[in-house]
């Protein structure tokens, strides 16, 4: 499965917001560097969907606020 996110880092708390069925948005406290929000955005995610981190691929976007995401089954 495909995911969008947006992504805000240096936030005041940790949160995912679903906004349509593939349309998340992660606030993270982290800072966006040598992929530290990256991390964070993946845990997160993994936390809320309850699956592995490790079936979380960042697919583009590595750098930038809008990022795709493949989730495996």
């Amino acid at each position: 499965m495909i995911i969008s996110v947006k992504v805000t880092t240096k936030a005041s708390k940790n949160e995912v917001i679903q906004r349509k069925s593939k349309l998340f948005h992660v606030l993270t406290t982290a800072v966006p560097e040598r992929g530290k929000a990256n991390k964070a955005v993946i845990n997160l995610l993994s936390e809320y969907l309850k699956i592995p981190k490790s079936s979380i691929t960042i697919k583009s976007g590595q750098g930038k606020i809008n990022k795709i995401l493949e989730i495996e089954d």
